[in-house]
């Protein structure tokens, strides 16, 4: 690690030390959340179940996953305190996902908790919408933001499939719901060749027909790339010639999003208004630029979704932990964060971990 500045705490004894998973003489930064590569974290996501209603063919292995056990999971109170230190050193944005976060018991409250914590300016979520139409209106009301959903395509037949028995009417009506509540809705699809590639312009119509913005995610290797084909790859660049084929040349935006996740947005050069988003970890990599860090829902703090070394924040907490040991050990998580991820084109690189864990 290269020099910064250094904070000294309290000498830990060897068994905290262990629980915040850095070694005994490791000392804080000043700025707890600034990596190596003079990155500042400033965006945290957090999956709070890894149990969701759909079986998305590109998410779910054929075998399914060992999903963890009600013990396992962080209660809403240590997701409370977590999130705390987290505000405390300075994060703004809370993304909740799964998963999907709204099968987690009582969710509506989890929301209201953590948009209550000091410091905490934005609470949103990533969904697959479909139990959006119901629970809209009371997200709102206990602070939510924002509602990323997942849509794939429009095809019911092909979305069944997809999603392994969903049904797209009912995550359309959850668009629209969450939409008339307020939310600031955007739409998510994974491109697919031979997929849903043909669909790509439809998407955006759909989207732009109810003033949202589509986004499109090159498809990632998970799973130690089990999932993974390199025959349904679909570029970044593909996706922009597809989009610019069918309503002319595209353009950046100029549109500031403020803390953004890892999308990058473009605009129809003739209307402007109608913008599309693409999260490209294959094509052309954002690494450098990377703000966040995700907390599984067994309390795991990933500095990195390519990598699968992580530090168990929960055990801190269950451990008996001060809130200096937590910031410790955020702090080792975050000046062990990669360069960059290994992903490649043929599916090699993959972390063991799952996307159903890890929410995106």
């Amino acid at each position: 690690m290269h020099d910064v500045d250094r904070v000294t705490l309290p000498v830990l004894d060897e068994r905290r030390a262990r629980q915040s998973g850095a070694p005994s003489g490791f000392t804080t930064p000043a700025d707890p959340l600034r990596d190596r590569f003079e990155r500042s974290i400033r965006y945290l996501r957090v999956s709070v179940t890894d149990r969701c209603n759909f079986a998305c063919t590109y998410c779910v292995p054929d075998d399914g996953v060992a999903h963890k056990r009600k013990a396992e999971l962080c209660t809403f109170e240590e997701l409370e305190r977590i999130v705390g230190v987290f505000a405390g050193l300075g994060v703004r944005r809370l993304r909740l996902t799964g998963g999907e976060p709204t099968v987690r018991a009582d969710f509506v409250d989890l929301v209201a908790r953590l948009r209550r914590v000091p410091g905490i300016e934005e609470v949103v979520i990533t969904t697959n919408g479909h139990l959006l139409a119901a629970l809209a209106g009371p997200l709102v009301a206990a602070g939510l933001a924002g509602a990323n959903v997942s849509i794939d395509t429009l095809d019911p037949a092909r979305f069944a499939a997809l999603t392994s028995g969903g049904d797209l009417a009912r995550v359309i009506a959850g668009i629209d719901a969450a939409r008339a509540a307020g939310l600031e809705v955007k739409l998510n699809a994974v491109a697919l060749a031979g997929v849903n590639d043909a669909e790509l312009a439809a998407l955006c119509e759909f989207a732009w027909e109810r003033g949202l913005v589509m986004r499109f995610i090159e498809h990632m290797p998970l799973s130690s790339g089990s999932l993974y084909e390199a025959t349904r790859e679909l570029s970044a660049a593909a996706i922009r010639k597809t989009i610019a084929r069918a309503f002319g040349a595209l353009e950046p935006s100029t549109v500031d999003r403020g803390i953004a996740g890892p999308a990058r947005y473009w605009r129809l050069a003739a209307r402007p208004e109608r913008e599309l988003g693409i999260i490209s970890a294959m094509t052309e990599h954002f690494c450098a630029a990377c703000n966040r860090v995700r907390l599984t829902a067994d309390g795991q703090l990933h500095a990195c979704l390519g990598h699968d070394d992580a530090v168990n924040l929960r055990d801190v907490v269950r451990g008996g932990g001060s809130d200096d040991d937590l910031r410790r050990a955020i702090a080792w998580s975050v000046q062990g964060k990669r360069e960059g991820h290994e992903f490649q084109r043929t599916g090699d690189g993959a972390p063991t971990k799952h996307m159903i864990a890890m929410g995106g």
